[in-house]
């Protein structure tokens, strides 16, 4: 199990001093939260970076309805190339109720859905390399050779999945981090609990795959490699940010590395 500390509210200075703490006494992740306005997440995990060695860091989250994803790949891609391939996405519809309507931001869950799906295609599309276009209902990009990043990037996006529905959780296949979130309000469900019900949903649709035989880019074999390495995560510790699990590295025929708190 690796282990990973979040700090929600913290000033530029406080992030660079808490990272290099974390990564001190044995911390394996360190993530700021991802604020409407106030201090910049991207510009103080920069900073963390220069001053940590192995930490991995990222944010905390990234609601990506609100934002221009060009710019965040442009963001991670510096903060990877800082850190030295330790950056991670972690992203999102994010909670409405933190000033998206005050600043004039999406609110609509559906439409921040589309945005968000299509947000994720432009930075992944851009992180495989040019040229790039795209053309979708809320995006446009045309053909661009723009200052190409250096390949190969360390891909590492870690995405909200709602468990009971499909179209969230089968989003996060595609990707190489699960942030489970449980639409239930008595506060009852442990982690436990929320380690079952995803491994169970994961397993039934492997099922549903293997049954159809269709091997697709996310296909029976790579759920089959996701479903073995979260059924080794065992019991974890349910912390304010959930049971994270995850896939290390930019390989996407990786093996699974254990849970991540």
């Amino acid at each position: 199990m690796k282990c990973g500390i979040v700090m929600p509210y913290p000033s530029a200075r406080d992030a660079v001093e808490f990272a290099a703490i974390a990564e001190e006494h044995g911390w394996d992740g360190f993530f700021v939260w991802e604020s409407v306005w106030g201090i910049d997440a991207w510009v103080s995990l920069g900073a963390a970076a220069v001053r940590t060695e192995t930490i991995q860091r990222g944010t905390m989250l990234s609601p990506l309805s609100r934002m221009r994803p060009w710019m965040v790949a442009s963001e991670y891609v510096t903060l990877d190339q800082l850190s030295g391939g330790r950056a991670i996405l972690v992203v999102g519809l994010g909670a409405a109720d933190t000033g998206f309507a005050e600043f004039g931001e999406e609110t609509n869950m559906k439409v921040r859905a589309e945005l968000m799906d299509e947000a994720l295609d432009i930075i992944t599309g851009l992180f495989d390399g040019q040229p790039f276009e795209y053309v979708g209902k809320h995006h446009k990009v045309e053909s661009t050779q723009f200052f190409p990043p250096p390949n190969p990037i360390n891909q590492t996006i870690w995405v909200v999945g709602l468990l009971g529905s499909n179209r969230s959780m089968s989003r996060v296949v595609k990707f190489q981090g699960l942030l489970p979130s449980v639409r239930d309000g008595n506060g009852k469900l442990n982690s436990t609990d929320v380690m079952r019900i995803t491994t169970s949903w994961l397993r039934e649709r492997h099922q549903e795959m293997t049954a159809r035989r269709r091997r697709k880019k996310c296909g029976s074999g790579r759920m089959q490699a996701l479903l073995g390495g979260w059924n080794r995560c065992g019991r974890s510790r349910m912390n304010q940010v959930g049971v994270i699990c995850s896939r290390s590295g930019s390989s996407k025929d990786r093996p699974p590395s254990p849970c991540r708190v």
